[in-house]
């Protein structure tokens, strides 16, 4: 909240941020967008939502710290629109090009684009970089982190952020996808992370792993939160979330909806409905 960044930065000698012009409450200063690689055809890696000062943006970026004219492929973390929004209005100008991701067919089609289809573990190159695939279902089924072998760093979409914490949507999210797939991030060698949104972090095993820690403290505390009364979602994010700007609680309600399912599949919750509908959580 309130943070603002330049609108292009290099944060290595393979690594320009591009941001996506789209600041708000949920995006921090904007979706990240990287051109990766030293040569004249950089990766560009997700294309922001498609706001209209985006392209002539890249257009500058790519003339001024890349020496070149167009992106070569295109890849895509996720679905989500302030990721791949932008994806028509590259192909328009640039001209056409792969645009690779993991496919999800029934929210894939909302992107009036051809993709291509990654697997988990595919690796794609241009001059200077080797990238990595590596599926990170949590916070959707088709995310993909991208791990750049020449740096060991890790460009993370929405499973890891510059600033706060990711929300585990109740479209495509899962919360105990999202644990395991931290879980695995750890495993990793990684020197450092090149989020969706925000700043670099420069400490990416102690942010993972607060990540991690973050996330079965919230799990705790919804456990907490039930045990002292609250029964209903609203109740539990105005528990859990106190001091927090009431603009994110629609977002915490989903992720903690989210830590109330993975419990319900664990048998630790459960839930009923009342006679308008409403959901009311107990322990098992």
């Amino acid at each position: 909240m309130g943070l603002t960044l330049p609108d292009v930065e290099r944060w290595s000698d393979r690594v320009v941020v591009v941001r996506g012009l789209n600041p708000s409450a949920l995006t921090g200063p904007g979706t990240n967008t990287y051109l990766v690689g030293t040569g004249a055809r950089p990766i560009l890696l997700d294309t922001g939502t498609g706001k209209p000062g985006y392209v002539p943006l890249l257009e500058r970026s790519l003339a001024e710290h890349c020496g070149a004219d167009a992106p070569g492929d295109l890849l895509i973390t996720h679905v989500h629109v302030d990721h791949v929004g932008g994806a028509p209005d590259v192909l328009k100008r640039f001209g056409r090009r792969p645009v690779l991701k993991l496919p999800w067919p029934e929210h894939d089609e909302q992107i009036p684009v051809e993709f291509t289809p990654v697997r988990d573990g595919e690796t794609f190159h241009t001059d200077g970089v080797t990238v990595r695939a590596i599926h990170t279902p949590g916070h959707s089924e088709d995310h993909l982190c991208f791990y750049l072998e020449e740096e060991q760093a890790l460009f993370t979409g929405d499973v890891v952020l510059g600033v706060g914490t990711s929300v585990v949507p109740l479209d495509g999210g899962d919360m105990g996808d999202y644990l395991r797939t931290l879980e695995r991030l750890l495993t990793l060698d990684v020197d450092r992370i090149y989020p969706g949104h925000g700043p670099m972090i420069a400490n990416a095993r102690e942010k993972l792993q607060e990540y991690l820690d973050h996330r079965l403290e919230r799990e705790r505390q919804v456990i907490d939160a039930i045990e002292s009364g609250a029964h209903t979602i609203e109740h539990m994010v105005e528990r859990i979330y106190v001091g927090y700007p009431r603009v994110l609680y629609p977002a915490a309600g989903q992720s903690v909806l989210s830590h109330l399912r993975k419990l319900e599949r664990e048998r630790r919750t459960v839930r009923q409905l009342d006679a308008a509908g409403q959901e009311h959580w107990t322990l098992a």
